[in-house]
């Protein structure tokens, strides 16, 4: 049986507009970021696994792909794809679109590492999690894999 991820939404409050009258990139980042959150809680990666393990995640690397603008007032909806996951790491990307639209706002594709709070170095994930994940990894294979995956930054010569 497959288990659905949960959608994560959130409302573009007006301080989180700039100076050009759109969302700040700090804020897509608080989405994304939230987005994970609701991921981890939904795999039991929540405080309680924090407390009783001392197991959490670090993000160890992202990349922003930033395509549409967002407006206050706007809802954003974020769609999660695991796209990878091995002993210690998770490969997520995420993308955001304004709530009813097809158009994509931003993506993040993030590595994320599980960590143990009391030395500070990487860990495995429990097996039960480590599993989960590799189902989720297995379901989300057969999505269309973005365009946005993998890209590096740079000014293209001519």
């Amino acid at each position: 049986m497959q288990k659905q991820l949960p959608q994560h939404s959130e409302i573009v409050t007006n301080d989180w507009v700039d100076y050009n009258g759109h969302m700040n990139v700090a804020y897509y980042v608080l989405i994304f970021d939230h987005a994970t959150d609701v991921l981890m809680n939904h795999i039991s990666l929540d405080q309680e696994h924090r407390n009783t393990t001392g197991g959490s995640m670090f993000v160890v690397e992202s990349h922003i792909v930033y395509e549409q603008e967002v407006m206050e007032g706007s809802t954003v909806e974020i769609d999660t794809l695991v796209l990878d996951v091995d002993d210690k790491r998770l490969h997520l990307f995420m993308t955001m679109r304004e709530a009813g639209s097809d158009v994509t706002a931003a993506t993040i594709e993030i590595m994320i590492l599980h960590v143990d709070l009391n030395t500070r170095k990487s860990t495995p994930f429990p097996i039960h999690i480590k599993q989960e994940l590799s189902e989720l990894k297995e379901q989300h294979a057969s999505s269309a894999q973005p365009s946005q995956i993998g890209r590096k930054i740079g000014i293209r010569k001519a």
